[in-house]
């Protein structure tokens, strides 16, 4: 998520970047923020506006802050949620059925059902709580950031709290050969804990 371009990239390992959108309808992104790639190769990203110090622009081109799904064949941009105040955190269930999005702006969570083609339907709330950049388990519990890593399972019930001496986490991802260490971004520093879960590819 290019947001210093108001783009979305593929970098490969040689670390060539490859710009795979760069506006929409002739306007450009706010700001692509967090992202999730379904199996099928397609792309689910948020696109929030923050103002940032290091952008030249300083309002918006595209008034709302949307869900955007680029195809696998990455032809094809289209809105898959345009009701949110200020979506951010996005993660999908491994199966490919369901996709959490928090809305940050509106310190709510909600699940869609994926359909076939990409688009997404049934909102649901998951809880009443925003989320910066979030991860799922292999038993599907759901891992919000922000204050600390706050976690919830299938049922949208908070069933752990992960403190983290900072003011803001910003990010939680599973690594490692075991997909079994849990590392959160915060202010300043990245932590690991080691799980007794793993993530899922």
């Amino acid at each position: 998520c290019a947001d210093e371009k108001f783009e979305l990239w593929r970098i490969d390992k040689a670390k060539k970047p490859t710009v795979l959108v760069d506006e929409f309808q002739g306007k450009k992104l706010n700001g692509p923020n967090d992202l999730w790639v379904d199996a099928k190769g397609g792309i689910y990203f948020t696109d929030p506006y923050y103002q940032r110090p290091y952008w030249e622009r300083k309002e918006k081109e595209i008034e709302k802050e949307r869900v955007y799904y680029l195809t696998p064949d990455t032809n094809e941009l289209r809105i898959v949620a345009d009701d949110l105040v200020q979506p951010n955190g996005i993660i999908g269930t491994p199966d490919g059925k369901m996709i959490y999005i928090a809305d940050i702006g509106d310190k709510k969570t909600y699940s869609f059902t994926i359909s076939e083609n990409g688009d997404l339907s049934n909102k649901t709330l998951f809880t009443e709580m925003g989320s910066d950049g979030m991860t799922i388990d292999n038993q599907g519990n759901v891992y919000l950031t922000g204050n600390g890593v706050t976690v919830f399972n299938k049922k949208g019930e908070e069933i752990l709290q992960i403190p983290v001496p900072q003011k803001w986490t910003a990010n939680v991802t599973f690594g490692g050969p075991s997909q079994n260490i849990l590392f959160i971004t915060a202010m300043n520093s990245v932590y690991t804990l080691e799980m007794n879960v793993n993530g899922v590819r």
